[in-house]
């Protein structure tokens, strides 16, 4: 089974599916002109801006809610694998497929918020609705959507509770399954609590988690402040082949770090925008500008912390896409956290166990949640409205038993299970942005024009000739009655 599994990956993650995703972040990029640069500005205002309602997703909770599941234990895992198998080149190659994935993820988003619905009160939206709306293709849409629930909703809760529960007995002694009841107490008082619940927790905990790990990097920079400049140069010059050690290595540097800052941020996939659709906004182009900075926060910032911290330090060996050996600073020590653990352990003599375990139980958990409400989403999308309560507690007690069976079990084989999910999903989903990306465009080019006759952003579907953005159409009819008795009564 393992094998097939394995085979069925080589498909899936091929080199094409990568460079299709870096090929697709440049025409974006291109085609808009760049707004991942030109609206930093704009974007800081629009990340801390209210919406109407008190009971709606704000855009500082949306952005919270898809870096709960962007930033995960791929961007400390992730990253070590990265440099291992590809070299310190790696990095470098990451940050490019985060600049030009900026891109994907304003479109992608862009597109969630046109096509998103009001389901019981609560905002929704995501890949199945724009793909059924804005394709009519409502068997791919359903696809999609069954995709996302077999992968997020009980495939890779699993394998990040393991992750969670192993650090925490190697660090402090605590059997899993004690860990794993904990979590699974926590998580139910959080999923079954509703989008509002999950957006307030991931507000919350989100940027303490993120602030804690980047401060802890500069901890470990300042120790070894003479050699910053020293490792760009290894990383500038291991990226472009132009190192005497790493020359050979610049296409694994290459495939390694696309492959990783996918990963990683996971722009253009599709499963990192279920809640940036919820979030309530005048303008669909206003969250696909703040979805884009998410995309610098996971790879930009969190990912570039663990490399920093591993090749500043020489924790790491580098086995050219697992091959033979090149260099051995750590020994016979699998890639992965440990790379970041001893990183930190040479700064700070015993607290690098305890902060990795601390640092994946926070990663790994809010993770997790979005998982869950991603999959709920597609569940709701599949089954309809009606079904939602009693499907809600299905899956919510689904994904609970899911994350209490990862911690106390390994679960080697649904790695590869979850690769393949996620595998499915980009290629589904790329491609159909791809189609759709033109309305993306029309929104950019609209927002654009009414920031600079100084106006508020307000979409109008109806003017701009886009079909079937039901909500939009209704909220834009409520926004004009609004601004009508504002002006008769001044």
């Amino acid at each position: 089974m393992q094998e097939i599994i394995n085979g069925l990956n080589g498909i899936v993650w091929c080199t094409a599916l990568v460079f299709l995703f870096l090929a697709a972040g440049l025409f974006f990029s291109i085609a808009t002109r760049f707004p991942q640069l030109r609206h930093l500005k704009d974007i800081r205002s629009l990340i801390f801006e209210k919406g109407d309602s008190k009971s709606e997703v704000s855009a500082f909770q949306g952005l919270t809610m898809t870096l709960a599941s962007r930033v995960g234990i791929g961007n400390i895992a992730g990253v070590a694998a990265a440099i291992a198998y590809g070299g310190p080149g790696a990095l470098f190659w990451m940050w490019v497929m985060a600049f030009f994935g900026a891109a994907t993820s304003f479109v992608e988003t862009t597109l969630a918020q046109v096509y998103k619905e009001k389901d019981m009160g609560e905002l929704r939206g995501g890949p199945p609705f724009y793909i059924e709306k804005g394709l009519k293709l409502r068997w791919l849409a359903v696809l999609y959507a069954a995709v996302t629930v077999i992968a997020q909703g009980i495939l890779l809760p699993p394998l990040q509770a393991n992750t969670v529960t192993a650090g925490i007995e190697n660090a402090f002694g605590i059997q899993p399954s004690i860990t794993g009841g904990i979590l699974v107490l926590v998580l139910a008082a959080i999923i079954f609590g509703g989008v509002t619940r999950i957006a307030k927790f991931a507000e919350i905990i989100v940027p303490f988690m993120a602030i804690g790990y980047i401060v802890v990097c500069f901890i470990v920079l300042g120790a070894n402040v003479s050699e910053i400049p020293q490792m760009f140069v290894l990383i500038i010059r291991s990226a472009l082949g132009m190192d005497a050690t790493y020359g050979a290595m610049i296409g694994y540097a290459i495939s390694w770090g696309i492959q990783r800052g996918l990963y990683s941020n996971a722009a253009g996939v599709g499963s990192e925008i279920f809640g940036a659709a919820a979030v309530e906004v005048s303008h669909p182009a206003k969250q696909g500008l703040v979805q884009s900075f998410a995309v610098y926060v996971d790879t930009l910032i969190v990912c570039s912390a663990t490399g920093f911290m591993i090749l500043i330090t020489g924790m790491y060996d580098i086995i050219p896409n697992g091959t033979t050996p090149l260099i051995t600073n750590l020994g016979d020590v699998e890639p992965g956290a440990v790379y970041t653990q001893r990183a930190i352990e040479s700064v700070l003599p015993g607290f690098g166990s305890p902060f990795i375990a601390i640092a994946v139980l926070f990663f790994a958990f809010t993770t997790i949640v979005a998982y869950y409400y991603s999959a709920e989403t597609c569940l709701a999308y599949i089954l309809g409205e009606k079904k939602k309560i009693w499907m809600r507690n299905i899956l919510g007690l689904l994904v609970l038993g899911a994350v209490y069976y990862g911690s106390v079990n390994t679960a080697e084989i649904g790695w590869g299970l979850g690769d393949l999910g996620i595998g499915s999903m980009g290629w589904i989903n790329i491609i159909v942005i791809l189609f759709l990306s033109k309305k993306a465009f029309k929104l950019l080019k609209d927002y654009e024009i009414q920031k600079k006759k100084g106006k508020n952003p307000v979409f109008d579907p109806v003017e701009l000739g886009i079909a079937d953005a039901d909500y939009w159409e209704k909220e834009y009819k409520n926004i004009e009655q609004n601004n009508c008795i504002k002006n008769q009564e001044q």
